[in-house]
């Protein structure tokens, strides 16, 4: 189905990801989407022999991350990078800041009665964005605010993105209604043998739209 649109951005800090999982603070709104971009990236390497690709593999590189929103708040910009905020209300940007992770979430609606498309990118490293800013003319161009982050896949299972479109059958629909109160947790969904559902608890997700 087409996608009409992007909303509900969201952000969680992943606080741990080693052998034992992964866990997330609790997600927070980003500010109004306008786009969202995602570029995943591959690398191929071939095996040659008579003359011909005898064996072909395929491994994924950093997912690009585009975010560009009708603002970035103060606080929210300075989580994502790593720097902080004084006493003054300043924000303070270090040579020594390090970025930290997080997963990040949004959704889509469909072509199909309104139905949407639920994304959990799940660990995401944002670098300082670029900087433009022009005088007022004639007519009013809006410059907003786009940032720009690195996928990759988490350590503790090696996922890297979660998506479920509302409309999929057997879908749990408890697992959509709470996508954005925790990043999902795939290691509480309950699946019968004979289809695969999903439940609630920390969330995740991703997409291409």
């Amino acid at each position: 189905m087409a996608s009409i649109g992007v909303s509900n951005l969201h952000i969680a800090k992943l606080l741990t990801d080693n052998k034992d999982g992964a866990t997330y603070d609790t997600p927070k709104k980003v500010a109004p989407s306008i786009t969202v971009g995602m570029v995943p990236t591959t690398n191929s390497n071939n095996l040659y022999g008579d003359d011909q690709v005898v064996s072909a593999d395929t491994t994924l590189g950093p997912v690009e991350l585009t975010l560009n929103t009708t603002d970035l708040p103060a606080d929210i910009e300075a989580e994502m990078l790593g720097h902080t905020i004084n006493d003054d209300g300043v924000m303070v940007s270090n040579s020594q800041d390090q970025a930290p992770y997080f997963a990040v979430g949004f959704s889509s609606k469909q072509t199909d009665d309104g139905k949407e498309l639920f994304v959990w990118l799940l660990k995401v490293k944002f670098r300082v964005p670029d900087s433009n800013h022009q005088t007022k003319g004639e007519n009013v161009e809006y410059q907003t605010p786009t940032i720009i982050g690195s996928g990759i896949p988490r350590t503790s299972d090696g996922d890297w993105r979660y998506k479920v479109k509302s409309a999929d059958p057997d879908v749990n629909q408890a697992a959509i209604s709470n996508w954005f109160n925790q990043v999902y947790d795939k290691s509480t969904a309950e699946a019968p043998a004979s289809t695969q559902t999903f439940t609630t608890e920390e969330e995740t997700t991703d997409s291409t739209i």
